[in-house]
């Protein structure tokens, strides 16, 4: 087969990783791609949002299957877009892809269709938006409706920050607010794939949004993550699949846009029971690095099976690593706010020859003289397997620690809550004893 993938980061250089390795695989191109992706596959200057040129490159190509990673050429149709000239693709139409796209839409589904969600007010009026603030209370949170790029969630811990969030948000004419309750619980990522019929869950993880230790500061795209998350067990798996997933699915199609493609849930658990916070309508980014290192099966026959509408037939095809996956990111200095691009990075050859670990590239590109220099906010995702959460940590960072990298910085706690969660049961067991 020829394969298109379309992306240009971490979440892509892991799917590319997995892709090549299938015996499916015959060339693989990857629009626009990066160093570390262009060790897999063939990578072509067009950038995620040329819808055009990406749908006359897969006809030019006879193109088998487009993989479209990121959100935003999922929004802007480029799925119906490939559709129109024969192509086919794995990822929602821009009908369905507004479940990530508009959080009004989101919320307003789960509503009609008794999805557990956080209560909330849809806004356009910045003095509707504040009235309904200082009534509530704080804490609250603060959403643009559009994508803003993993940034575009404030959770307000003050009436004074929510109604500064309210006022920066909606500071664009045109612009919506969604405002939410505060929900008090640990969250998780909980994923499944969509053919449009059928749904087959696939794994969990925990991201790490906010930029400081101990989950301080402001909000960025993501500081790392690991999988699977620590307090996911069968009960709550089925609850989600059962209270969320399945009747998001249906709900789908009876509004019209039935769903094909990565089911992204962000789920926070509240004394045991979960509720939904978000849809996202494609594998997440650090996540992705972390389920493609533990995913066993040709992840092809997968996702071309789900763009065919045929899941059934491949659902006990793959499998999952029993090992923890952990991923560090590494960014910029001055990372969320601003940094400086073209700094350079050493050699990646001892981080890369740690037993059961990889370096994905996610904000890379090449100077004039072939150097590897970093040209975006998060720009490496480091990460290793180990038997346990503990074990993959204490693997990422020994890579981490053999990067040269002035210019960078990460967390030095990925996978915390489960490290001490584990540490916890096993002092409860030690205790029994």
């Amino acid at each position: 087969m020829k394969i298109l993938l379309v992306g240009g980061g971490g979440r892509e250089h892991a799917l590319a990783w997995q892709l090549a390795q299938s015996e499916r695989c015959d060339e693989l191109y990857c629009a626009p791609g990066n160093p570390g992706i262009s060790e897999c596959a063939e990578c072509v200057d067009i950038q995620v949002d040329d819808i055009e040129r990406l749908s006359n490159f897969a006809v030019n190509k006879s193109i088998d299957l487009v993989i479209v990673g990121p959100e935003v050429p999922l929004v802007l149709g480029l799925v119906d877009a490939l559709d129109d000239r024969g192509i086919r693709a794995f990822g929602p139409t821009k009908a369905a892809s507004r479940l990530e796209g508009s959080k009004a839409f989101m919320k307003d589904l789960c509503r009609t269709y008794n999805i557990p969600t956080a209560a909330y007010g849809r806004f356009t009026a910045l003095d509707q938006a504040l009235a309904f603030i200082r009534e509530k209370g704080a804490p609250i949170v603060v959403k643009a409706d559009g994508l803003a790029a993993g940034k575009g969630v404030i959770v307000a811990m003050s009436l004074a920050e929510a109604e500064d969030a309210a006022r920066d948000l909606l500071a664009t004419p045109g612009s919506e607010i969604v405002i939410e309750e505060f929900l008090d619980g640990e969250e998780l990522s909980f994923f499944a794939i969509a053919d449009g019929k059928n749904v087959i869950p696939l794994t969990t993880a925990q991201d790490h949004k906010r930029v400081g230790v101990g989950d301080t500061g402001p909000n960025t795209g993501g500081m790392g993550a690991y999988s699977p998350a620590h307090m996911m067990n069968k009960e709550l798996g089925d609850k989600i699949e059962q209270r969320i997933i399945l009747p998001t699915m249906n709900a789908m199609k009876a509004e019209g846009c039935p769903f094909m493609g990565i089911f992204f849930a962000g789920i926070m658990v509240v004394k045991g029971e979960p509720i939904l916070l978000e849809f996202n309508t494609r594998f997440g980014d650090p996540e992705c690095q972390v389920l493609m290192m533990r995913f066993d099966g040709d992840l092809l026959e997968l996702l071309d099976a789900a763009a065919w509408g045929k899941l059934p037939g491949v659902a006990h095809s793959f499998s999952w690593r029993s090992e923890a996956a952990l991923c560090v990111v590494m960014a910029a200095k001055g990372y969320p706010g601003a940094y400086r691009k073209d700094t350079l990075i050493g050699s990646l050859d001892g981080a890369n020859n740690e037993p059961d670990t990889k370096v994905f590239h996610a904000g890379t590109g090449l100077d004039g003289s072939g150097n590897l220099v970093a040209r975006g906010g998060r720009v490496l995702g480091v990460t290793a397997l180990g038997d346990t959460v503990a074990d993959a940590q204490e693997a990422a960072y020994r890579a981490v620690d053999k990067i040269e990298w002035a210019q960078g910085f990460c967390r030095r706690d990925i996978g915390w809550r489960a490290v001490a969660a584990d540490k916890g049961q096993r002092s409860v067991k030690g205790d029994a004893v």
